[in-house]
């Protein structure tokens, strides 16, 4: 089962198609007990920045340039397709049920070569941590980073400054801006820096933030 954030296969919707580079933010949810859930047969892509961001479960990532990495939960991965890439996606069979976030970016410069990294699991932090991008693994997308943080009950953490944001609060339940989100629950931010996001239960909170 795949939740999306934007247009996406055969829905399309030309007021929501994507947010600034952000063209997909996929949530997926992967069952290796089922054969029509088990995960995405090897399958093309082409100038996109693709980040990967496990919750639950494990991940088997295979492609085309010869990588094949399991991708635990806590970690993150990067496939920058280039001038073209094939790779499929799978839930690890003795690992259970998977969930993944998966973003798709335009990159800023096209023609370049396919590349794949992997990224150790940041230390759990009731700040944000760049996962991906600024500090975090290498992203072909100027100005983009993928930041996470895991929050106890009662505590906050500040936005970045950054003048466009996309806020997903991917368990547990927040408060931001007078807005209560619960797990699944997206806020796009636009020249509003700094905001404040408070959590009201345990809540794991991906940000991706364009400077």
């Amino acid at each position: 089962m795949t939740r999306h954030s934007f247009s996406f296969g055969p829905h399309y919707d030309p007021a929501n198609l994507g947010f600034g580079p952000l063209v997909c933010h996929n949530d997926d949810r992967l069952d290796p007990s089922a054969a029509e859930d088990a995960g995405y047969a090897e399958h093309p892509h082409t100038e996109l920045e693709i980040v990967t961001w496990v919750l639950e479960g494990a991940l088997v990532h295979t492609d085309s340039s010869g990588h094949r990495h399991v991708v635990e939960a806590g970690r993150a991965q990067v496939l920058s397709a280039g001038t073209g890439v094939r790779h499929s996606e799978v839930a690890d069979a003795g690992s259970g049920r998977c969930r993944f976030v998966q973003a798709w970016l335009t990159p800023t410069a096209a023609g370049g070569t396919p590349s794949y990294v992997l990224g150790e699991a940041p230390a759990p932090s009731s700040g944000l941590v760049e996962v991906a991008g600024g500090a975090g693994l290498p992203v072909g997308t100027t100005g983009a980073r993928l930041l996470v943080a895991r929050l106890a009950p009662g505590s906050s953490v500040s936005l970045p400054a950054d003048p466009r944001q996309h806020v997903f609060a991917a368990t547990g339940a927040a408060s931001l801006a007078g807005l209560d989100l619960r797990a699944g629950d997206a806020v796009r931010l636009t020249d509003e820096p700094g905001q404040v996001v408070t959590a009201t239960e345990e809540t794991e909170l991906l940000v991706w933030s364009f400077a």
